[in-house]
């Protein structure tokens, strides 16, 4: 690793301890110039004790509240200092409106609420949305504070995260392979007409998780090579997605939110029971989830093109998740039982096989080559190789967690961002180094690759790109 430390001065608190807590931990101090007694720890959950220990860094066993957040995050770190927040049941938004009044930058890997948001019955789907929990933590950009703003990276990870870097560095590539003479990007807008002069009409976040356990799944548990909880959470809420100008219908569950930036739709069903088809390098054409995640949202508001206020370009974009054998099961027994969640969770982490691998990536569709995969290739043996408590799920987040945070310490004053406002080229060099290979491959695949050839089916082959062509019925 040639990466410089980059310097900081100031205190971290990070809130939650899980997979992704402990896997950026020692990442965090191999690259920023911050002593172990500079870090605080303080979690709901006792795991991860003996690897605070192992670092030196303060481990607090104290879970935050809508009574307590405000009087526990300012007894360890105040103006200038960094909040880094991997936490469950935590709201994103009460903790940035925080961090923004007293100075404190900040990042989250997902905008969490508190605590029985998701299953509000007085909500509806619409609320209770990744949706709109993205319109309130960009709304907080209109927080009367006094002083500069200080940076709030909103929901950066791997993806969220790094993919919306991804997409970049693909749009890049497709313009160089097809002859597009441009030069790069520099403004929203700019990316937006490049993403639209190739003709991407659909962007997949399509990843594949191969790592196995030793022991396999259970009948009554949930298994998963990240947080239990945090898939159970999204698994359960609507499916959604970024809606593109050029589909032609809304799908039969498909609706509309009537507030905010509209670049988005959801169906009236869970992500947990929505599946589409979509294609990854590894495994060729696959079932993947439509879990509802930010990065759907807003990727697909990020490459909106207006002309007088009327959307005249956006691509459709979403999840397209097929997670290791294991949380496949698992999620096919969670819908089989109404949405409940199993009595036993496991978190594979240390008992993975050897030679298993997460190929998470970006396929766009629609431009002059068909269709393009871009993203990391990470096995398990090289994630362990790189990085301790880490597997190879959990390192492509940490290492996204790092690039932002590099980033935001060099931009502490500008406010409240998305992933896609981040420079590119700043996150990637910091991360890239923990994601493997990264693998750009053409394919000539299309959701109706080998359709209707025993069954009937209702497609539309004029426009291979629609969703209802993917949509697995």
């Amino acid at each position: 690793m040639n990466l410089k430390q980059q310097k900081f001065n100031g205190k971290i608190l990070i809130v939650g301890f899980g997979s992704i807590g402990q896997g950026v931990l020692p990442l965090l101090l191999r690259h920023l110039t911050v002593p172990p007694e500079k870090i605080t720890i303080v979690t709901a959950d006792k795991r991860g004790r003996s690897v605070a220990k192992e670092f030196g860094v303060r481990f607090i066993l104290e879970p935050l509240t809508p009574d307590n957040y405000e009087r526990i995050i300012l007894s360890h770190i105040g103006r200038g200092d960094f909040l880094c927040n991997v936490s469950v049941n935590v709201s994103s938004t009460d903790i940035i409106t925080l961090c923004q009044k007293e100075g404190i930058m900040y990042l989250d890997t997902v905008v969490e609420p508190w605590a029985g948001y998701y299953t509000d019955a007085s909500l509806s789907m619409s609320e209770r949305s990744n949706y709109a929990l993205r319109e309130q933590a960009l709304a907080l950009r209109n927080l009367p504070i006094s002083g500069p703003r200080p940076t709030a990276v909103v929901a950066h990870g791997a993806n969220p995260g790094l993919v919306s870097h991804f997409v970049k560095e693909a749009l890049l590539m497709i313009a160089k392979d097809t002859g597009e003479k441009i030069t790069e990007p520099k403004t929203r807008d700019e990316w937006a007409k490049l993403a639209q002069q190739l003709g991407i009409k659909v962007i997949h976040i399509a990843e594949r998780d191969t790592q196995a356990p030793k022991k396999p799944k259970k009948m009554d548990e949930f298994v998963n090579t990240w947080s239990v909880d945090g898939f159970y959470s999204e698994g359960c809420q609507p499916s959604e997605m970024g809606w593109g100008t050029h589909e032609k219908h809304l799908p039969e569950k498909g609706r509309k939110h009537d507030f905010g930036c509209k670049a988005a739709i959801y169906l009236e069903q869970p992500g947990l029971a929505t599946q589409v088809r979509s294609w990854t390098p590894i495994s060729g054409p696959q079932y993947g989830w439509v879990i509802t995640h930010n990065e759907s949202i807003s990727i697909a508001d990020y490459l909106t093109i207006k002309d007088g206020g009327r959307v005249v370009y956006r691509p459709t974009v979403h999840y397209a998740y097929h997670p290791c054998d294991g949380a496949v099961l698992s999620l096919i027994e969670t819908a089989e039982r109404g949405g409940t969640l199993q009595n036993i969770s496991r978190l594979i982490s240390n008992e993975i096989l050897p030679g298993g691998v997460d190929e998470l990536g970006v396929l766009l569709m629609g431009h002059k080559k068909n269709a393009m995969w871009y993203g990391s290739r990470l096995s398990i043996d090289e994630a362990r190789a790189l990085v301790p408590y880490n597997n190879a799920t959990g390192l492509q987040v940490a290492a996204g967690i790092l690039g932002a945070m590099i980033w935001t310490i060099r931009n502490p004053n500008a406010g409240i961002v998305d992933s896609e406002e981040l420079d590119h080229h700043v996150v990637m060099e910091a991360a890239r180094p923990y994601l493997g290979t990264m693998l750009a491959e053409y394919t000539d695949w299309t959701p109706l690759a080998h359709r209707g050839e025993l069954f009937p089916e209702k497609l539309d082959l004029k426009d291979p790109w629609q969703f209802n062509n993917f949509l697995v019925s």
